[in-house]
């Protein structure tokens, strides 16, 4: 199963002096149990993309299928396929921290849960679950006050309260965003986790290509309401002429590898993830070391 668009596009005010054209003929999967990442600069439709497929716009141009069932079907069986279509598509927003209302953070988890009307066992048991994959403590935080929370715990219990949700597809709006280098690793970690355990199905929206390399098994470029490429990361990352079409640029090891390379250094491989990058680099390195002990000289400099 999968989220399949097909030939969407969407306009924002249609038929008003203000109508703006956000996306145009977006045809894209994305696979159930994929880890796939959405780039593209501010104002090329990324957020539309996923508010579509959330369920949060209407769709008006195309088609949007969720595991089979067409969101745009308004007839009366349509509708209710659609319903329960939506429910499988959770989306956390940019800063969701910023979304938490209630008087602690078990109320606040619960909240999603409970609205869809489930029992009481149940909507505890969701929650604990919730708070386990996002690295909060039950018994500890359950009853803290949410606003007192550091500001990676804030965004892990807003994540917890989607996930509390039972999505199979969960959509993340750059959700490391404003956080300190370590609150940055754990939330991405988590969501690593999240996929790992073939829990459900990750959609990242970034603009740090380096997260995008480390996580992602498919990339798509957004530019101007287009899908500029859809591919693995090794062969999106490796369209640099398309890449500055979209203002993006590849992982910061990539880049580094490439000057070497063009500074002389027999560099193998242009690796994508850092891991990889630095091992190539030794590769090389004692690769140069060797040739100097038996006296033949290169000419390499920085």
């Amino acid at each position: 199963m999968s989220i399949e668009i097909k030939n969407v596009g969407y306009t924002y005010m249609k038929g008003t002096p203000f109508e703006r054209r956000a996306l145009q003929n977006i045809n894209i999967t994305i696979e159930k149990g994929s880890f796939t990442a959405i780039a593209g600069h501010t104002g090329s439709g990324k957020s539309t993309l996923v508010q579509l497929m959330a369920g949060l716009l209407p769709l008006d141009e195309g088609q949007l299928l969720v595991d089979g069932a067409d969101l745009g079907d308004h007839s009366r069986h349509g509708k209710q396929v659609a319903k329960a279509a939506r429910r499988k598509v959770g989306l956390v927003f940019q800063y969701p921290e910023h979304q938490l209302f209630e008087e602690t953070v078990e109320k606040d988890i619960s909240f999603g849960p409970r609205n869809l009307g489930m029992g009481e066992a149940e909507i505890k048991a969701r929650v604990k679950n919730a708070m386990k994959l996002t690295g909060l403590d039950y018994e500890t935080k359950k009853n803290e006050d949410p606003f007192r929370l550091s500001g990676g715990q804030k965004r892990r219990a807003a994540i917890a309260g989607v996930i509390a949700m039972g999505p199979k597809y969960l959509i993340l709006d750059e959700p490391a965003a404003g956080l300190d280098p370590m609150g940055r690793e754990k939330i991405l970690n988590e969501i690593k986790n999240l996929h790992a355990g073939g829990r459900m199905t990750i959609i990242l929206v970034s603009h740090n290509m380096d997260d995008i390399a480390r996580f992602a098994d498919k990339v798509i470029v957004m530019h101007q309401g287009e899908c500029l490429l859809e591919d693995s990361p090794e062969v999106v990352f490796r369209q640099k002429e398309k890449l500055n079409i979209a203002g993006l640029q590849p992982p910061r090891i990539t880049m580094l590898l490439e000057t070497l390379k063009s500074q002389g250094l027999e560099v193998p491989a242009l690796a994508i993830r850092m891991e990889q990058g630095v091992e190539e680099i030794l590769r090389a390195v004692n690769k140069e070391k060797l040739m100097l002990e038996k006296g033949e000289w290169t000419c390499f400099r920085i």
